[in-house]
């Protein structure tokens, strides 16, 4: 690796680095249909079959699915390699969102789209392996490492942002299985171009040391505020849904959460080009702190103001905590994983994430409807000051 500067990392020099643009670019690619999938199925299926119920049922089976799947394949990536596990568990992905859409499309019965979106668990945790890349490249350098994944956050914000959008326009403007088919071939196409790149691909562990993540000291708690980090997101989903709705206004409902992506992007771009000055665990439950007090906001817009124009404005700084408390939970992770397991840490995190989601959305739904439409918002705030209080909770892993 080329000698560094001793100035502050920026997004630039980042860059730099020989075959950082391309795996970047790969992984961007890759990373786009994570948006696209569920909201393509959703259109699909509900479009052709007329029960929103199937859709929901066929998705969240997906992500049951994903949950138990994904730790299994960032096992193996870690043993044999990005490229050699990565491109086969992509192809039988892909091979699972055309089976859904020829399923869907010829008529075959109901158990049929569960089986065929069950095979798109195999979907390679793509945000994870580019952090796993950058890690392997920035080891020696935590200040660039904190820039590299401020930039991953924001690119995951990013994609959740336009994937949606693009996968109900490609199914509104030309037929609803377009989003489905174009979610596989960026899928397949990404994947091609990030597994190319070898020179920054971390070496394989075919005998990784240390135990499980998920037995290493430090790290179940982190998981655990994983999981309570997703609920926000799950539970504020489906209150702004059901909010929108509510007030005559549920084709808006997609338009108001992209403030609260939006905001996060911009906050995790700022984010990555500060200078840490004190211990991750230390900036995490700053953070968490910060994304507690601003998820009240929308609480608090939607119960006093009673608007939602007002609930849109109170989303946009309410997500401007959430990137850097994901960054520095990254981060953190990432120092706790042992050697040679990055791959399965990350992903661990994602199936947190992914389980914390599925639980908010129920439970947010579940308020909304039998309590009332703001009462939903109270479940981020409660999620959020979970996650402080199990991440402030002595732990027994070392700084």
């Amino acid at each position: 690796m080329p000698p560094r500067t001793p100035q502050q990392p920026t997004y630039r020099i980042l860059f730099t680095l020989p075959g950082t643009q391309a795996f970047t670019a790969g992984n961007l690619i890759a990373r786009l249909p994570a948006g696209m999938f569920s909201v393509s199925a959703v259109v699909m299926i509900a479009g052709t079959r007329g029960s929103y119920a199937l859709a929901g049922a066929v998705t969240a089976t997906g992500l049951a699915a994903t949950a138990m799947t994904a730790p299994w394949i960032a096992r193996l990536t870690d043993r044999h390699g990005q490229s050699r596990t990565a491109v086969p568990a992509t192809a039988v992905a892909a091979l699972g969102s055309l089976s859904l859409l020829l399923c869907v499309h010829y008529g075959a019965p109901d158990w049929t789209l569960f089986a065929a979106y069950t095979a798109t668990a195999t979907t390679p945790n793509t945000g994870g392996m580019s952090r796993a890349r950058w890690a392997h490249l920035l080891a020696d350098d935590p200040e660039a490492l904190h820039t590299a994944n401020s930039f991953e956050q924001a690119a995951d914000e990013l994609c959740f942002m336009l994937g949606p959008a693009l996968a109900a326009f490609l199914c509104g403007t030309f037929f609803p299985e377009a989003g489905t088919l174009a979610g596989a071939v960026l899928l397949v196409t990404g994947i091609l171009i990030f597994t190319a790149q070898r020179a920054t691909e971390p070496p394989p562990s075919p005998t990784p040391k240390g135990s499980s993540p998920l037995r290493t000291p430090g790290i179940p708690p982190l998981i655990a505020g994983f999981i309570a980090t997703g609920a926000v997101f799950g539970a504020m989903e489906v209150a702004t849904l059901a909010y929108a709705d509510a007030t005559g206004h549920r084709t808006a409902g997609g338009a108001v959460l992209a403030l609260q992506a939006a905001g996060s992007c911009a906050a995790g771009l700022l984010y990555g080009t500060l200078r840490p000055t004190d211990a991750p665990e230390r900036r995490l439950r700053w953070c968490l702190l910060a994304m507690s007090i601003s998820m009240s906001l929308p609480l608090l817009a939607a119960r006093t103001l009673d608007s939602l124009t007002a609930l849109a404005t109170a989303l946009l700084p309410a997500g401007m905590a959430t990137a850097p408390t994901m960054i520095t939970a990254m981060t953190l992770l990432q120092h706790r994983t042992p050697k040679g397991r990055l791959n399965e840490g990350m992903s661990l995190a994602v199936t947190g994430l992914l389980l914390g989601i599925a639980c908010g959305s129920a439970t947010g739904g579940w308020a909304a409807e039998h309590a009332g439409v703001t009462v939903g918002f109270l479940i981020p705030v409660a999620a959020a000051a979970t996650a402080l209080l199990v991440i402030a909770a002595p732990s027994r892993a070392t700084p």
